[in-house]
């Protein structure tokens, strides 16, 4: 029983959920909230963070269960420090595949996308064309900004790219703080407006569009990620960053993947159950599977058959596949779908029934025959409600009222 469920709910998933519902739900939540992408929504990115930072680790996730957050505040996580939380970008590079903080002081900023992808595609594998908008170094200038030995030392900060205020707090203290140069943006280098390169205003970087083609191989799974290496944003002095592709499958309409399998539900009448049948399944690769039950082989409601090598195909391994699993409903007639004569007619072609053993002796006169009726949970409740009330008089009026006496 969990103390506190606002991580969860942070999440959109339930106190239950295995590790691989979390990262589904943190991954799909991030992509929406990162600060690139909707730059207002800061907090909710950070809050998504610090609740996928706490329920992917299973110490601090049994902790939380166990105290809520002010346990992980407290610092309850078996490590040893405090509680508090990393930053929401070292987790979001982490999970995909940035390497947290100080792989982003030697690298550019990741570009991460999440790309919509059918069940058919991951089966037969497909390539896509996506069009991305990503920093380059401008060309014209060399990354420089502006003419070659035009940067000078910002006399403002000296260099250092803050600036020292002090504030007045009264009863003659002061406070010293630190804050960003506005004379050169917190660079500690500036240039002069005639000097600035014209095509990129000085920025080092423009932007440019540019068209991948993103190719998508069979077996490849809800989730998986596809890295283009150094495609990412640039910026002077850092190695370019990459471009993250991670797939999103729809649902399908027949099929669900398990794995390397494909499991789906038939249907069938009771007679096909009973007496074979012949259903066709179209396959993802439009072929068409004729699936069969030969006479006598009964097909009961809830049973499980396969057909080999007809699931998704493995990663890498293209020519294996894994199974299709098909799960059985069996829909049986409706009411008096037939005359009773032939009813009658019917029973010599089912399996005998089961007589009960009963004396030689008995009367006929000594069964009490039950008629089966629908099942009403509300009408069942109210029953069950009737019978209290009764139990409860019966308390009250036992022994507890006046005699009359009789002559």
């Amino acid at each position: 029983m969990v103390k506190e469920t606002g991580f969860y709910e942070m999440l959109g998933v339930k106190p239950s959920a295995t590790p691989e519902e979390l990262k589904k739900a943190y991954r799909k939540l991030a992509l929406k909230y990162h600060p690139d992408k909707n730059p207002t929504e800061g907090d909710k990115f950070k809050q998504i963070s610090q609740a996928y930072e706490v329920l992917s680790d299973p110490q601090k996730r049994e902790v939380y269960d166990r105290g809520g957050e002010q346990a992980i505040k407290d610092g309850g996580n078996g490590g040893g420090g405090g509680g508090g939380f990393r930053s929401p970008m070292d987790i979001f590079d982490m999970f995909f595949g940035g390497g947290g903080r100080m792989h982003r002081e030697k690298k550019g900023k990741n570009i991460v996308h999440q790309l919509t992808v059918s069940l058919e595609e991951l089966y037969n594998g497909s390539t896509r064309k996506l069009a991305v908008q990503k920093n380059v170094i401008c060309e014209r200038c060399e990354g420089r900004g502006g003419r070659k030995g035009a940067l000078e030392v910002c006399p403002s900060c000296r260099g250092t790219g803050v600036q020292m205020r002090l504030h007045q707090l009264g009863f003659g203290m002061v406070q010293q703080v630190s804050t960003m140069c506005g004379s050169c943006q917190g660079q500690g280098q500036r240039m002069s407006h005639r000097d600035r390169c014209k095509t990129c205003v000085g920025r080092k970087i423009n932007r440019q569009k540019k068209i991948l083609e993103v190719h998508i191989d069979k077996g490849m799974k809800d989730g998986q990620k596809i890295v283009f290496n150094g495609e990412g944003d640039q910026e002077p002095g850092l190695e370019p960053g990459d471009i993250i592709m991670v797939l999103d499958q729809r649902e399908h309409g027949v099929f669900t993947r398990q794995g390397e399998n494909l499991t789906m539900t038939m249907e069938l009448q009771l007679v096909e159950a009973l007496c074979g049948f012949q259903k066709p399944v179209q396959t993802l690769d439009n072929r068409t599977l004729m699936v069969t039950s030969h006479p006598g082989e009964l097909i009961k409601p809830g049973d499980t058959k396969c057909v080999m090598n007809e699931g998704m195909p493995l990663y890498r391994r293209p020519f294996e596949k894994g199974r299709l699993v098909i799960n059985f409903t069996v829909v049986f007639p409706e009411e008096n779908f037939l005359p009773p004569n032939k009813l009658k007619e019917l029973e010599h072609y089912l399996p005998g029934k089961d007589k009960p053993d009963e004396p030689d002796a008995m009367d006929d006169d000594l069964y009490i025959y039950a008629d089966l009726e629908d099942c009403d949970p509300a009408r069942e409740r109210q029953h069950q409600r009737h019978i209290y009330y009764v139990e409860e008089d019966d308390d009250i009026y036992q022994g507890g009222g006046v005699q009359c006496q009789t002559s």
